[in-house]
C-alpha cells in the first residue's frame, strides 16, 4: 500500500531542515575571507562571471568597510546580485577559476562575500540607482523572472517607461517559484524583486498571461518596444504508459507548492521516492522530499554523473543529504496498483557514435512518490500569428548578441531563448544585454 501522508517530521525538525544552507558571514569572517584575495589584476573570477561583475573591486571595498560602495559594484553588473549569491553555481564559476583554487587551498568564497556586501541593502532598503530622465517610450516585458526584472530596472535607469506583465501572482519567476526552499529563506525573493521594482517607472500587472489576456500583436501596437522573458511554461513527459496515474508527480509543481506553502509540513510526502532526471529541478527535489521525512529517495539518470545538468557539487550535496543516485537507466514502465507503486528501469550505454541505447537489462524501485524532473519546454504557441515570424530552435525563441529576435522590435531573454544555460545569473545578463540595445533602438528612433 502506499505510504504518502503530511508531518513525517515535527515542526523543529523541519524548520531545520529548510533553514539557510549557507548561512551569512559575521563582519569578521568577511573581513578574514576578502584578506584572502589576491586582487588579481587580470581577475580570472571576472572573467568566469557571466554579468562580469568587478570581482577584486567590491572585495576591496568589503576589506576597507565600505558595504555599500561593495553592493554598488556588484549590483551595478547584476541587479540581482543578492540572489545569485545564493543559488549560482559559483563552483564552477567564479570560485572555480579563484588562483586560491589548489590542491592545498580553497579558493576565495566569492559568493559568501557578495552575500555579506548585498544582504545590508535589502534589509535597510538602500536605494542605490535612481531613475534616468523620462524619455517618454514605453515599453512591454512579458515576464517577472530575472531576465523580466533586470530588463526592466535597466530600462527605467534609462529613463524608459515599463509595463511587466507576470503570469503569476508574485514577481520574481522561479527565483519565487522553482528554487529549493533552503537556499532562499525569509521570503528572499520577494523582498529582492520589491527593492528592485522600487527605482520607480515601473508597474507591475499580475495574473495576466501572454496569448489569453494579451497578444504579441497588441503588445506591438501599444509599446515602442517588447521584452519576451516568459521563461518555460510547459514540462516534458517520460513518455511510458500511465504517467498520468496517481502518484506521478512534476518536480517543478511540487517545488512550487513547497515555496508557496505557509507549513511546510502539511505537504504529503511518500516514504519511498523516486526522481526521474539529472538536472538542477532533480537535485533540488530530491534533497527537498528527504528533509520532508522521505526515508528513501533514488534520483535515477539516463547517462552518467559527467552529463547530469546538475554540477559535481550538487550531486555530492544530494548524496550528502542521503539522497541515492543511480546512472545508466532509464523509464521503461510505471508499476501501478491503484496508483503507481514503483519504476521499472531498462539499463543504458552509449555507442562509440554518442548515441545511447538501451541493454535489455532491467530493474526496479518501489515508490510511493515518482517525480518527473526532465526538463521544461517553451510555450512557444503563446505567441500567435506571430510566431511564425520569430525563428525559433528546439522550440525556443532564436535572438542574436543583443537578445533580439528576427522581428526588430522584439527582444528576449531567459529561459526561453535558445541556447540559454538556465541560470539566473545568465538571464540577468540577457535582460541586461535586451535593455540596452532597446535603448540604443529608441534613440535611433527619435
Amino acid at each position: 500500500m502506499p505510504d504518502v501522508k503530511p508531518r513525517r517530521l515535527s515542526d523543529a525538525e523541519i524548520a531545520e531542515n529548510f533553514s539557510d544552507m549557507h548561512p551569512p558571514l559575521s563582519r569578521a569572517e568577511a573581513l578574514i575571507e576578502a584578506d584572502r584575495c589576491y586582487f588579481c589584476y587580470d581577475a580570472p573570477c571576472t572573467e568566469a562571471c557571466p554579468t562580469d561583475i568587478d570581482i577584486p573591486g567590491f572585495i576591496q571595498k568589503i576589506r576597507s568597510d565600505n558595504i555599500n560602495g561593495a553592493a554598488h559594484t556588484i549590483l551595478r553588473e547584476n541587479i540581482m546580485g543578492g540572489m545569485c549569491a545564493r543559488v549560482c553555481p559559483t563552483e564552477i564559476l567564479c570560485e572555480e577559476a579563484c588562483v586560491r583554487m589548489t590542491h592545498e587551498e580553497k579558493p576565495v568564497r566569492i559568493g559568501l562575500l557578495q552575500r555579506h556586501a548585498t544582504d545590508p541593502v535589502f534589509e535597510e532598503d538602500v536605494q542605490l540607482f535612481t531613475r534616468g530622465r523620462e524619455t517618454g517610450k514605453n515599453v512591454a516585458v512579458v515576464g517577472s523572472g530575472p531576465a523580466g526584472l533586470s530588463c526592466a530596472h535597466r530600462l527605467s535607469m534609462l529613463g524608459h517607461n515599463v509595463v511587466i506583465l507576470n503570469r503569476d501572482d508574485k514577481p520574481g519567476g522561479l527565483n519565487e517559484y522553482g528554487i529549493a526552499a533552503y537556499k532562499t529563506v525569509n521570503d528572499f525573493a520577494q523582498r529582492e524583486a520589491e527593492w528592485i521594482l522600487s527605482i520607480g517607472g515601473i508597474e507591475l500587472r499580475s495574473g495576466v498571461a501572454l496569448g489569453d489576456d494579451f497578444s504579441l500583436e497588441q503588445l506591438r501596437e501599444e509599446y515602442d518596444a517588447v521584452f519576451l522573458a516568459f521563461g518555460l511554461g510547459g514540462t516534458n513527459r517520460l513518455n511510458v504508459a500511465n504517467e498520468d496515474i496517481d502518484g506521478v508527480l512534476n518536480a517543478v509543481d511540487y517545488i512550487s507548492q513547497l515555496r508557496q506553502a505557509d507549513d511546510k509540513g502539511d505537504l504529503p510526502v511518500g516514504r519511498n521516492v523516486v526522481v526521474i532526471g539529472g538536472g538542477m529541478t532533480a537535485i533540488d527535489i530530491a534533497v527537498q522530499t528527504k528533509r520532508l521525512g522521505s526515508e528513501r529517495v533514488d534520483i535515477v539518470y539516463r547517462r552518467g554523473p559527467e552529463q547530469m545538468g546538475a554540477s559535481q557539487y550538487e550531486q555530492e550535496f544530494a548524496q550528502t543529504s542521503g539522497v541515492h543516485i543511480q546512472h545508466w537507466s532509464q523509464p521503461k514502465r510505471l508499476l501501478v496498483e491503484d496508483r503507481v507503486s514503483g519504476v521499472e528501469f531498462e539499463r543504458t550505454t552509449i555507442d562509440a557514435d554518442g548515441t545511447l541505447r538501451s541493454t535489455g537489462e532491467t530493474w526496479s524501485l518501489n515508490a510511493d512518490i515518482v517525480f518527473k524532473a526532465v526538463g521544461q519546454t517553451a510555450n512557444t504557441h503563446i505567441l500567435g500569428k506571430l510566431a511564425k515570424e520569430l525563428r525559433q530552435q528546439n522550440g525556443k525563441l532564436v535572438v542574436d548578441d543583443n537578445r533580439m529576435t528576427t522581428l526588430p522590435d522584439i527582444w528576449a531573454g531567459g529561459d526561453c531563448i535558445y541556447g540559454h544555460d538556465d541560470l539566473t545569473v545568465t538571464a540577468v545578463q540577457d535582460g541586461k544585454i535586451a535593455a540596452k540595445a532597446i535603448d540604443r533602438y529608441l534613440a535611433a528612433g527619435d
